[in-house]
């Protein structure tokens, strides 16, 4: 009922709905212990290694402990210190899924109700209580505002809010503004090459001062900008901080050529996994106050590169133990420091989504940094998805502009494609016109539908 009555308001009144919803929103996120946290992670931002690690041996020991004695699932864990935590079964993503009921500690009318987005084909609703997402805002706006961000900057912000109407689209207009906190929503789910432009126009015209959301979409109205001669205003933007989706190097010198600001990494999930937070340094931070990061082989043996194994401090209503993410990650050498003053432990690298690669029997896995570099010494391929959906064949849909794409970039991207996959895997390239982003607004270059058979 609320969204048809949204629906049908006149822009202004929709405008004023959102900046209302806003008020509400922010009253719970920022009220609270909130200020409380902000301090605390401002005092402890310099401190030693040592001490980030006492800190988070305390709190592994309080989360699990109240874990054990709140929730269903985790009543017969055993109480062990961090030091044992490898004796703690992994909990895996369907596991979570089938007893998110058991897993629960409070009922959703005493929490914060929290959707993932899908892009595997299935949501997962967790829950926060209120004062767990009063420490994740404040950990978050505490990584923000060493870059000058806080609430009230005004912001661009890009994510899976489905607010636009058809009056919206007809009139090319594809944003929503909340003019109290000035912040503007741009959708996600209009970024084609009809509409890109209006995009990048209305940017210039607007001239944020801090970019927020899904980069896939950031880099689409970059490229846009580029290909037509746009100049965006020097000095305008100050950070982007992209949000829910992997950064490759491609996207990242993209992004900051045309916007003429920085790009600013970080790694968290819907469900509520622990920080990873890059710095002016350009480094990537683990967070250990937010929670444990273990890195995995197949074997589930410690190892430098893999998958991501997260304990989650500020999970309390939907304790995450051990959880497999489905990401994988770099880390970088323990014993290094970064000069930024920041002591928490190095990443060299998030890898992300570890469905997001195309398996060759051939060659292996290929992950999403070298399947984005198929388009190195090609000309007009403006965008494209991989799909898996046999172990031997892969389907690429493009996107292409006719006036440079040709058959030598045909030939190029193709044989790229080669080196990676091997000369075995059938290769089916089709170009379209469109290729349509996921329920939750983001835009996947893989699709991996054959892990089972992996």
């Amino acid at each position: 009922m609320k969204d048809k009555i949204y629906k049908i308001l006149p822009d202004f009144l929709q405008n004023f709905l959102i900046s209302l919803f806003n008020i509400l929103a922010y009253k719970e996120r920022y009220g609270g212990k909130y200020q409380f946290y902000l301090k605390r992670f401002k005092d402890n931002r310099q401190l030693s290694r040592a001490a980030l690690k006492d800190i988070q041996k305390q709190r592994f020991s309080e989360f699990l402990h109240q874990a054990i004695s709140k929730s269903e699932y985790y009543k017969d864990y055993p109480l062990v210190d961090l030091a044992n935590i490898e004796q703690l079964p992994i909990l895996k993503k369907e596991d979570l899924r089938q007893h998110i009921k058991e897993v629960f500690t409070i009922t959703k009318s005493d929490g914060i109700v929290s959707k993932t987005g899908g892009t595997t084909g299935k949501s997962l609703e967790v829950l926060f209580s209120k004062e767990n997402m009063q420490e994740r805002f404040a950990m978050l706006d505490d990584f923000r505002g060493r870059f000058g961000y806080k609430l009230g900057k005004k912001t661009a912000w890009f994510s899976g809010k489905d607010l636009l109407t058809a009056s919206d689209i007809n009139k090319k207009r594809f944003w929503k503004t909340d003019f109290i906190h000035k912040v503007r929503y741009y959708s996600t789910f209009h970024i084609k090459d009809d509409y890109l432009k209006y995009y990048v126009e209305n940017l210039i015209k607007y001239q944020p001062e801090y970019m927020v959301g899904f980069p896939s979409s950031i880099l689409e109205i970059a490229k846009c900008g580029i290909a037509n001669g746009y100049d965006f205003p020097a000095n305008c933007i100050k950070a982007i901080f992209p949000t829910a989706e992997t950064i490759t190097e491609e996207m990242r010198a993209v992004i900051e050529a045309f916007f003429k600001a920085k790009l600013i990494d970080q790694y968290a999930s819907s469900e509520g996994a622990p920080f990873v937070f890059e710095c002016r340094n350009g480094h990537l931070h683990l967070e250990l106050q937010s929670g444990v990061f273990e890195v995995l082989d197949d074997s589930n043996q410690p190892t430098f590169e893999g998958k991501l194994v997260v304990t989650s401090f500020t999970t309390e209503a939907t304790p995450l133990i051990r959880y497999d993410i489905g990401d994988s990650i770099i880390l970088d050498d323990a014993d290094k420091v970064c000069g930024c003053g920041n002591n928490n432990p190095l990443v060299k690298k998030i890898l992300g989504r570890i469905d997001d690669y195309i398996f060759s029997p051939q060659t292996g896995k290929i992950n999403l940094g070298n399947i984005s570099n198929t388009l190195k010494d090609t000309k007009g391929i403006i965008r494209f998805q991989a799909i898996q959906n046999e172990l031997n064949q892969v389907n690429i849909l493009i996107i292409t502009d006719s006036k440079t794409f040709d058959a030598k970039s045909y030939d190029k991207f193709l044989a790229n494609w080669k080196a990676r996959v091997g000369d075995e895997m059938i290769i089916n390239i089709q170009e379209t016109d469109y290729i349509p982003v996921e329920k939750s607004g983001k835009y996947r270059i893989v699709k991996n539908n054959i892990k089972h058979l992996i």
